[in-house]
């Protein structure tokens, strides 16, 4: 089960277009990426989409991340050069593949939906087809500078 996401940080997260991901093998060695992402009922989902890859999608690094360790943690962030406007969303939590087939593939489809809405970019593409990451936040954490 999620941790509750506070109104304010729902709000702070759907101004943003761009996280990064944080994995790490089963020994430790960290990975990031930045990623499209979505907010649904709680959960934090980034499609595996069809930008340009150095390796096929099955063989991405933070997909096989989480077959050895399923711990992450997801930055939201905004950047201004008024560094009084900086502020991000700190998610620390645990990840899963959600497939378009199978026991998930309402979820799958809802998530997709969604994804399209958020970013036009997605709406012709194959989405639909590849798995999903599924982040359940564990802890998250909001940070914003202020004129005070």
């Amino acid at each position: 089960m999620p941790v509750a996401i506070e109104p304010e940080v729902a709000a702070f997260v759907k101004r943003q277009l761009v996280a990064r991901l944080a994995t790490a093998d089963a020994r430790g060695r960290p990975s990031v990426v930045p990623v499209c992402f979505v907010l649904v009922d709680g959960y934090f989902y980034s499609p595996i989409d069809e930008k340009r890859k150095s390796v096929s999608w099955g063989r991405l690094k933070r997909l096989r991340n989480l077959e050895e360790n399923p711990a992450v943690s997801l930055v939201i962030d905004h950047y201004e050069a008024d560094w009084t406007s900086l502020g991000y969303v700190l998610v620390s939590g645990v990840a899963e593949t959600v497939s378009p087939r199978g026991r998930f593939a309402k979820e799958h489809a809802e998530v997709v939906q969604h994804l399209r809405a958020r970013y036009p970019q997605y709406k012709s593409s194959r989405i639909d087809q590849r798995p999903v990451i599924k982040i359940t936040p564990q802890r998250v954490t909001l940070w914003h500078a202020t004129n005070e």
